[in-house]
């Protein structure tokens, strides 16, 4: 044993009264939190809402949980079935077995079904969520320093960590201390946490490109950590059950970030006359709280709308400024003398000349009134409800009227 190394907690387990408290789950439920806070504060930073990131935490992390239990069992059914097993240890997640791979994949699941329900954007959630998840793991996994779990070879490093010898793995028994696995893996998923925030600034990526980032990169340093542990993991073919699952999102992240770039590319060629950006009529139902934001982030950019849409906005905006009512239809104020195929095109509204006020006696060519003229003395008729300046009346929403 070194001089210096890393001592293992003396219990992993407290009984508070007859129900028991596993480090390992309250180090994940820790991740759970500061992942949601760290999302949270994002996704408001860029305009969201507030309260929607744990509205759709209260279906993600439950689906999440039940992906992790389902993988844990699938990778590891032996333990599980078979003779001399008990099936119901399924059902007891208590006692550990939480597959960080099935959390995140069916975690993600339940999102996007949640937003797809409710129209929330998604692109913009996962934008904000990619760094939060990659801190939650760097914190979850030192639930495996309690457990004495993911460690490497025989060490004698100063941050080498102490096993006690019922948890060495065979062959093993006389050693002491041995490689924090669990140590690298948390300073890596760190790093991706800082690396995706990086990209996202440096190279302005969107919400799905953002999040198979954090993916691939958190997979590259899972497959090299699992090549590093010796303690006992699910095997299938020789080969570890996370390994191949850490393979298959690497190569899925890899895949996905390469045709999505050939994709942006294709567009980026297109001629600019050929897009047409259309402002969306209002908001997504969902509770009333979120715009309808397109797949890059945008608030404002809809796809598959038609232009009406656009041009009932604009007449709706002029209505409320009380211009251009009566006038020539904001159609052909939109699209009059745009060439067949092109983008429409927004003119000013016409504004007709501003008419002052005469003063009291005073016709607005500056001469008195006739006396004798028929209605020169007779009082002002009330305005109808709704008719002042500066007020909205029940039988002409949104419309203000001049006095």
């Amino acid at each position: 044993m070194s001089v210096a190394y890393l001592p293992s907690p003396a219990r992993g387990v407290w009984q508070l009264g007859p129900v028991p408290l596993r480090a390992y789950a309250l180090c994940a439920l820790l991740g759970v939190v500061i992942a949601l806070w760290l999302t949270e504060r994002r996704y408001r930073r860029m305009g969201g809402p507030p309260g929607m990131i744990l509205d759709v935490a209260t279906v993600a992390v439950p689906v999440g949980i039940v992906g992790a239990r389902l993988y844990s069992v699938l990778s590891d059914y032996g333990a599980y079935f078979g003779k001399g097993r008990d099936w119901t240890a399924v059902l007891r997640i208590w006692d550990g077995g939480l597959g960080v791979a099935g959390i995140v994949a069916a975690g993600a699941v339940g999102a996007w079904v949640y937003c797809r329900r409710y129209r929330y954007a998604l692109a913009p959630m996962a934008l904000a969520a990619a760094p939060g998840l990659a801190v939650a793991l760097a914190i979850g996994t030192w639930g495996n320093w309690f457990s004495q779990r993911m460690y490497g070879p025989p060490s004698t490093l100063p941050f080498a960590v102490a096993i006690g010898p019922a948890r060495r793995a065979s062959g093993y028994e006389s050693f002491a201390t041995f490689q924090p696995v669990f140590l690298y893996e948390s300073v890596w998923d760190l790093l991706v946490a800082a690396a995706v925030v990086w990209a996202i600034r440096r190279f302005r990526l969107t919400g799905d490109r953002a999040f198979a980032l954090y993916a691939g990169l958190y997979a590259a340093g899972r497959l090299a950590t699992e090549r590093v542990r010796i303690d006992y993991s699910p095997r299938v073919l020789g080969i570890r059950v996370i390994e191949l699952a850490m393979l298959a999102v690497l190569l899925g992240a890899m895949a996905y970030l390469a045709v999505s770039r050939a994709r942006r590319e294709e567009t980026a060629a297109v001629p600019a006359g050929q897009v047409t950006p259309v402002l969306m009529p209002g908001p997504a139902v969902g509770r009333g709280r979120s715009p309808v934001v397109g797949q890059g982030g945008s608030a404002t950019v809809g796809r598959g709308r038609s232009a009406t849409a656009a041009r009932s906005a604009f007449r709706l905006a002029l209505q409320r400024r009380g211009r251009g009512i009566g006038s020539q239809p904001a159609d052909a104020e939109l699209d009059h003398g745009r060439p067949p195929g092109s983008a429409p095109r927004r003119h000013p509204p016409r504004l007709p000349a501003p008419r002052l006020p005469a003063p009291r006696g005073h016709s607005l060519d500056g001469h008195a009134p006739d006396s004798h003229a028929p209605g020169a003395h007779a009082p002002e008729a009330p305005a109808p409800d709704g008719a002042m300046a500066g007020r909205e009346g029940p039988d002409t929403p949104g419309l203000i009227r001049p006095t």
